[in-house]
This record gives structure tokens, sequence and C-alpha cells, in this order.
């Protein structure tokens, strides 16, 4: 019998909880293998340590240190570094206990580590955010001078140009100072602000404010010393250095042009999020060789379905019964029937995924993320419905985390929420494949040789042609029309 058991552990500045491994028999880890080892923070030199132990300790450190990957990197990276210490790499094992460890982040997620305490005083310092990402804005403070704040309170905001992260309180006290200011690059361990916890408010302003201040309100006496004082530092003409002469001012970018100003505009800084969403969207016309296709769908029987079932559906499973529970189990269907759609161009090599993560594109005010849903093709309507009310709300709210937007295999994008009648999605880098849906509109058909009024909707298939064929695209676009039109072949596998 194997039971995990959360332990912290020093990790720099911060307190990562690592997964212990223990037997049915007694095992009592040596605690000091973790500790020197995670003191060291190049993966070579953890890599070389873990080597020194062999055994239950050497499980023991290469589930710490996998557990320790999941958390810093999330899991598109961890994959081949874990490989390389034993692990079976693109295994469901290692798969489900990636699955595992996320769907639990109050595990490894802990801030108040990052501070520096000297005594009363105790410095706020931006947290570790990723290990991709080495710096961010500092988007704004909710807390100023002289708020109270609790232990592990809020007090700002860093963007990154991925996810929204909070600085939280180390201590509980009253905020004595603010050191950086809105708009400043940080990086992680910048101290951002000073908390008393002693609770005595003393305004003080930003450091650099003082020497202005004094500067401008001299006593008197000072003033008689400059002017004491002034003839004596005074040096002949004669004696001065001739100046370098000034270098001309930079010229912007050619990639960026710099348009000339006109009347009723102006210019605002692009947001982290947006640079990064406008960057990803360019690599990925760059890259792919991108085709659409096209068709419509009858959503009778599904609207069908939830009006028949959308109460009884609530009161089981304290969710409301949407329209994109169904698209999910659709492309999970058509994912199973054509694997190509769900497979991605590494180099010289097509990797086929035997899992479907389904990205879900939310619209939010800061702009356009695609946060992921695990293993949809394990989840029934009820897990599903549940799985994007979350996610959504998440991302309305800047709460995601980088684990939660990583990944991905394939994305379904819905502007019919916003009325697009008909609309060619982006590839989501690195997939090759998107489903975009739309609004649905009552339109004429013809059934069984008379045109009656239908709920109709266009669906449209953006997808990579090195990989994937028009045979296979429109085969996949079929199946999504016939498993929404007729949610019965899900039940029976037709």
């Amino acid at each position: 019998m194997i039971l995990l058991k959360p332990v912290p552990l020093s990790f720099g500045l911060g307190i990562v909880p690592l997964f212990s491994l223990y037997f049915s028999r007694s095992f009592d880890p040596n605690p000091f293998p973790f500790s020197y080892i995670l003191k060291h923070r190049g993966y070579n030199k953890r890599r070389k340590l873990c080597g020194l132990f062999q055994g239950e300790e050497f499980l023991l450190l290469q589930l710490a240190y996998a557990k320790t990957l999941v958390s810093r990197k999330g899991t598109s990276q961890v994959a081949g570094i874990v490989g390389s210490l034993g692990f079976p790499v693109g295994s469901r094992p290692l798969r489900d206990v990636i699955s595992f460890v996320q769907r639990y982040p109050p595990i490894f997620v802990h801030t108040r580590s990052f501070s520096a305490d000297s005594g009363e005083l105790v410095d706020a310092v931006v947290p570790f955010m990723g290990e991709s990402i080495t710096d961010g804005t500092l988007a704004s403070f909710l807390k100023h001078p002289g708020d109270r704040v609790e232990v592990d309170e809020p007090i700002a905001q860093i963007e990154t140009d991925k996810v929204t992260i909070d600085v939280s309180s180390p201590e509980a006290g009253v905020i004595e100072q603010l050191v950086a200011k809105v708009g400043d690059t940080v990086e992680p361990g910048t101290k951002i602000a000073v908390i008393s916890k002693s609770g005595g408010v003393t305004h003080v302003a930003p450091s650099e404010d003082k020497p202005s201040k004094e500067a401008s309100e001299p006593s008197p006496a000072k003033a008689k010393k400059v002017e004491t004082k002034k003839p004596k530092t005074e040096t002949p003409p004669s004696k001065e250095k001739p100046t370098a002469p000034s270098l001309p001012p930079p010229k912007p970018s050619a990639k960026e042009p710099q348009l000339p100003p006109k009347e009723r505009e102006r210019r605002v800084p692009m947001t982290r999020l947006r640079k990064r969403v406008a960057t990803r969207l360019k690599d990925s016309q760059n890259t792919f060789a991108m085709l659409t296709t096209f068709n419509e769908v009858d959503m009778t029987s599904l609207m069908k379905l939830r009006s028949d079932y959308k109460d009884a559906f609530f009161e089981k499973h304290g969710v409301k019964l949407g329209l994109m529970s169904g698209f999910v189990k659709a492309a999970v269907s058509a994912l199973q029937n054509q694997p190509i759609v769900n497979a991605v161009i590494d180099g010289d090599d097509i990797i086929y995924r035997d899992y479907i993560d389904i990205s879900i594109a939310v619209g939010t005010p800061k702009g356009l993320v695609v946060p992921v849903i695990r293993n949809a093709d394990r989840m029934n309507f009820a897990e599903i419905e549940k799985g994007i009310n979350i996610l959504a709300k998440k991302a309305n709210d800047g709460s995601l985390s980088i684990d939660e937007m990583a990944g991905g295999s394939f994305t379904i994008s819905n502007g019919g929420v916003y009325g697009s009648l008909l609309s060619t999605p982006i590839i989501n880098p690195p997939q090759s494949a998107i489903l975009g849906m739309h609004s649905i509109v009552s339109r004429p058909m013809v059934v069984s040789g008379e045109v009656v009024p239908r709920p109709m909707m266009y669906i449209a298939l953006t997808y990579d042609h090195r990989l994937i064929d028009g045979r296979e695209a429109v085969f996949f676009l079929h199946r999504i029309k016939d498993v929404v039109e007729d949610p019965r072949r899900l039940l029976l596998d037709v």
C-alpha cells in the first residue's frame, strides 16, 4: 500500500510542500538529502545529487522532485525532465499523478515565506511567479499606507504575460510604506511595501520624495552655509573640461512605427497579456498552414434535450445544463474517431496524444485566456459543466493559475455568445486545430420534403494542413454534426 502525504520542505524563498512516499513497512526518510538537494537550484546539480541515493530513498527523491517540477513548471515541460530521472515519459501513471497534484492546488500554494522580517517591520516582496516568468508589471495596490491587513491578505497585483498574481501580506499589521510604484517592472523578491506588525502608523512618503521636500524648504542657517561655500566651489571657466557630444536619441523600431499624434487621439501602453496574445496569434499565423472548413448543425435535438432535463439536471448536480457540454462531448467523440486532429508536429516527428484536454477560449476585459479541461474524455455532462463554470469564473476574476492554462490538445471557441454568425478561428499553438461555434439562428430548412424553420448554427474547423488532410478535417466536423443533431449516438457509440 502506498500513501501520499504532503511534507513542507525549504526551497529557495518559499515553502514547497512535496509528496513523501511511504511503504506499508516502517520507513523513516532522512530529511538531509531533501534539504541539501533542494538548496541547489540548478537542475543539473539536483539531478547529480539524486544519483547519490539508491533504493527507497531514491524513489522518495524522484517523486519529490517530480512534484517540484509540476508545481514550478506545469505539465507542459515536466515530461522530458522527469523521464531523465527514471519515470516513463508519456505514460498514463505519470499523467495521473500530475493530474492528481494539479487538482488540489492548496497543497503547494504558499506565499507567506516571501518576506523579509526585520523586527517590528516586515517587507512584502514579490513571490515566485512561475518557472517561465522572470518579471511582471505592478498593476495596482489593493491597500494603501495606514490600511490594516491580515495574514495572506492581498495587498497588490502583479500582471504578467500569462496571469495576474497577488502579492499577499506575510504578517498581520498596518501598511507603513509603499516602496514601489504602479507600472514598475518587478522581479521575484522585489520589495514593494513595508508592514508594521505593531500597528503603529507613520505615514512615510516614498524615499525619492524626501530629498525633494527638504530641498524645496531649506532652513535659513543652511541657506547661509550654501551661500558662503558657493564661491569656494566655483572654478574658472578656463579649467572646465569639454563635455562629450550628446548622442542622438534612439530611433523607434521599424517593426513598431510611431504614428504622429492627431487630434482627439491618445496613446495607451499595451498590457502584458495583450502583448502576449498578439505575439502568440502572429506566431500561429506564421507557423501553421491554416485552412478552415465549415458545416452547419441543426440544434433542435440538443436544445430539446436541454429543455426536457434542465430542471432535473440542476436538482441532481447543482449546475445548469448548457450547450457547451454537448459540444465538448461531441468534440471528444470526433477526436477519438480522428486521432490525427489531436496530434501535433514536433520537428520531424508527429506526437499522438492518448489523452484529450479541451481548451475553452474565454474573453475577459483584460484579454483572451484559454483555460483547460483536463481528461475531458473521462467526464460526463455534469463534470464538464462544473469545470467550465469554475474556469470561467476564475477567468473573469483574474485568478487563473498558470497550470490551469498550460497544455491542452484541442480548443473550442464560442463566438456565438457575442452574436458572431461566421468566423475563421486561429489555431492555439502548440495544438493543430480549433473548433469555432457561432450564434444560433432560425432559418428555413427542408425536412422530409417540407420547408420548416429550424435553429441552425454554423461551425468551423481551422486546422494545420501540414498534418491534417482535408478528408480527416471534413470527417471530424461531420462527426460533431452527427452527435449534436442526435445525442443518442453517444450512448450507442455509433
